[in-house]
């Protein structure tokens, strides 16, 4: 049971974990994707929780430059943030954590997670790892244990929040506990790990060494 594990720090994904940015995303790559002549329905559910970059060199596009076309989408990306919204409850329970207990870490750019971030009404973090901090993005572990390092602590201490496969399983990897977010899942998710709809359902309590620790309310 995860109320009864204490943590050094919180590590957050953020499309789908603290914002709703399907909408805007999809409509994004919706329109990428009539213009290239790919299947749209085959490509959607394959968009989220990994890089851009990785899922264009995975369709390896003849006359594609996936890093250019990377650059173009996440300009796309960034100027259409309207109806991105936060998850219910991530603002109050970013807001009881001190800066330098949490991290945001996602397959985002960095540029496109502050726009979105600060588009559904979130703190902007201390420590972010983005899209090009790491060579290889989720499902490697790469992000999370870099973002457990800038913090100062093991990944293994951290719990993870997290909403897409690639990304539950980069904590798994990082050796991380995880909580899986359902709150923008349209269908019910096959895990062992417990979920969470809304983050109002915890509160962050300290024990006595300072460590965090969830509590049901």
């Amino acid at each position: 049971m995860l109320e009864q594990s204490t943590f050094a720090a919180f590590l957050f994904d953020m499309d789908g974990t603290l914002t709703n940015s399907i909408a805007a995303a999809e409509r994004v790559w919706t329109r990428w994707a009539l213009d290239k002549g790919v299947n749209v329905d085959e490509l959607l559910p394959t968009i989220h929780g990994v890089r851009c970059i990785d899922t264009l060199r995975r369709l390896n596009l003849p006359g594609v430059d996936p890093e250019r076309e990377a650059e173009l989408l996440a300009q796309a990306e960034t100027d259409d943030v309207e109806g991105v919204i936060s998850i219910e409850g991530a603002a109050a329970f970013l807001a009881s954590l001190p800066a330098e207990r949490w991290a945001v870490v996602t397959s985002a750019p960095r540029k496109l997670a502050e726009r979105r971030i600060l588009a559904a009404g979130l703190p902007l973090p201390k420590v972010m790892v983005a899209a090009e901090d790491v060579a290889h993005g989720k499902p490697a572990p790469d992000c999370f244990l870099l973002a457990a390092r800038r913090l100062g602590v093991n990944a293994e201490d951290c719990l993870v929040f997290e909403d897409a496969v690639a990304g539950i399983t980069a904590a798994e990897a990082a050796g991380a506990k995880v909580m899986v977010i359902t709150a923008a899942h349209s269908h019910a998710m096959d895990t062992a790990h417990p979920t969470l709809k809304s983050y109002d359902a915890y509160s962050i309590e300290f024990n006595d060494d300072g460590r965090l620790q969830l509590r049901a309310r």
